[in-house]
């Protein structure tokens, strides 16, 4: 499958770097230099944004809710210069499914969209299942509440894949790290959390437990 991703990158040199590499992939990139830019394609979504933090007219926090608010499902992955815990948990609070602090490798980002694309796309379409009062469709990864889209994000998704697959079992914040971002994620624990509360805000209904000190388990229902 030919995935389109959209590139936001200030830096040029950067941007045609980074450009050069994913279209290398087969990939069909549209890359932008402003924020702007980038605000008129919202409607026109792709399959995948690589989205910078620091933009020189719009803030990559504000773009990342015009984006997540318009398409929900498409994943975006931040770059910034700035490697700190509170940018990594607050990009994912606004919906972004993978962080890559500045300076990187042009491959390792190529190999974060491989993932993050292979994650959200390459299924097999499967029949609705009904986790009431839900009703799940893993193969579009939509969540139906009275016939209405929940809009989860792709790792919100992610997330409630794991805890209904495995109901029961209790997961360490650790092993949540691992099976929903991937075992080469580089930051804190406190991102669980964040992504448990915001899961629970959508869906109030999911019968999710706090094992204090642990990590979390779905009750059976």
């Amino acid at each position: 499958m030919s995935y389109s991703v959209y590139l936001v990158e200030d830096e040029r040199n950067l941007n045609e770097l980074l450009t050069m590499y994913l279209q290398k992939e087969n990939w069909t990139v549209t890359s932008c230099l402003t924020g702007e830019e980038a605000r008129n394609l919202i409607h026109s979504p792709p399959h995948l944004w690589v989205l910078d933090i620091m933009l020189p007219d719009i803030d990559g926090y504000q773009l990342i809710r015009e984006i997540k608010q318009a398409t929900p499902h498409v994943p975006v992955i931040f770059i910034s210069a700035r490697d700190a815990d509170i940018d990594r948990v607050l990009g994912l609070e606004l919906g972004s499914d993978d962080y890559i602090a500045k300076p990187f490798l042009p491959r390792e980002l190529v190999i974060r969209v491989q993932k993050l694309l292979a994650r959200t796309y390459d299924h097999e379409p499967q029949k609705l299942r009904t986790l009431s009062p839900y009703t799940i469709d893993d193969g579009l990864r939509v969540v139906y509440l009275d016939e209405q889209d929940v809009n989860l994000t792709s790792k919100e998704f992610d997330l409630l894949q794991l805890l209904i697959n495995n109901q029961g079992h209790a997961f360490s914040r650790e092993q949540m790290l691992t099976k929903v971002w991937g075992s080469d994620y580089f930051g804190t624990d406190r991102v669980v959390d964040d992504l448990v509360r915001r899961l629970r805000k959508k869906m109030p209904e999911l019968k999710v437990e706090t094992i204090y000190g642990y990590g979390y388990r779905m009750v059976k229902g």
